[in-house]
């Protein structure tokens, strides 16, 4: 066990992609750790397996994040089970193009509701637990919100949501609750990507190669542990943002 020996987090979408990467990090820094997911349940018991195999504790809640009461009680599934909350990740989001004059109000709400209203009302919810253990909250961004591509203009406003949404709550959560965000670069392709697309999104960072899901779990931990960090915004993205 390391740094984070004892602590209790709650990471959002944790079953699987950048998620589980964050879980297991967390787990093999010592963390006990609860999994939030939607409907990837048979995926959630093979990720808890597998932290459990790293000699955590580990537990899963089920729950629609677009949905403010499921916000809310999977936060207090999270409390009731672990007594204390000292890790907030706010992971879960879903993402896909919206070319202008295709975008339905329906998809606009969906991408909203689950990638960045959840994030502030679980946040709002852990907020008194946090302060208690002087804790730590972790945002998931993207660099699309600081370098934005075409066709996802919906998606991308959510993750600049998310961007000052991280300051202003580093700002209303301190000097108490630590609040960062880690903006990933090219590191888990999209499962409908061909290895072509893979290529050129490697070859547009500096290290000219994309990153792996444990860069951002090691992301996750440091944030975690870095006591005198707040209202950062951190890239993991092979320096595309200097391309």
């Amino acid at each position: 066990m390391t740094k984070l020996n004892g602590k209790a987090a709650l990471v959002t979408g944790g079953a699987r992609r950048l998620g589980r990467a964050i879980a297991l990090a967390l787990a093999a820094a010592g963390a006990n750790v609860m999994i939030h997911y939607h409907q990837s349940a048979a995926i959630a018991e093979q990720t808890i397996h597998d932290l459990r195999a790293l000699g955590v504790q580990a537990t899963s809640v089920q729950g629609d994040l677009a949905q403010t009461a499921d916000c809310e009680r999977v936060v207090d599934t999270a409390l009731a089970h672990w007594g204390q909350l000292d890790i907030l990740v706010n992971n879960s989001g879903i993402w896909g193009p919206t070319p202008i004059g295709t975008t339905t109000e329906e998809r606009w709400d969906e991408l909203f509701n689950t990638n960045l209203r959840s994030a502030f009302f679980i946040t709002q919810r852990a907020a008194a637990a946090l302060r208690a253990t002087y804790g730590a909250v972790i945002n998931i961004a993207d660099i699309g919100a600081f370098r934005p591509w075409a066709n996802h203009a919906s998606y991308l406003a959510t993750k600049g949501g998310i961007v000052t949404l991280t300051y202003a709550l580093a700002k209303d959560l301190g000097p108490e609750v630590r609040v960062n965000a880690i903006a990933p670069g090219p590191v888990l392709m999209p499962d409908d990507w061909d290895s072509e697309r893979g290529h050129a999104a490697a070859q547009a960072t500096l290290l000219k190669r994309l990153g792996r899901a444990e860069d951002i779990g090691e992301a996750a931990v440091f944030l975690a542990s870095a006591s005198y960090i707040t209202g950062v915004i951190l890239p993991v993205d092979g320096g595309a943002l200097l391309t």
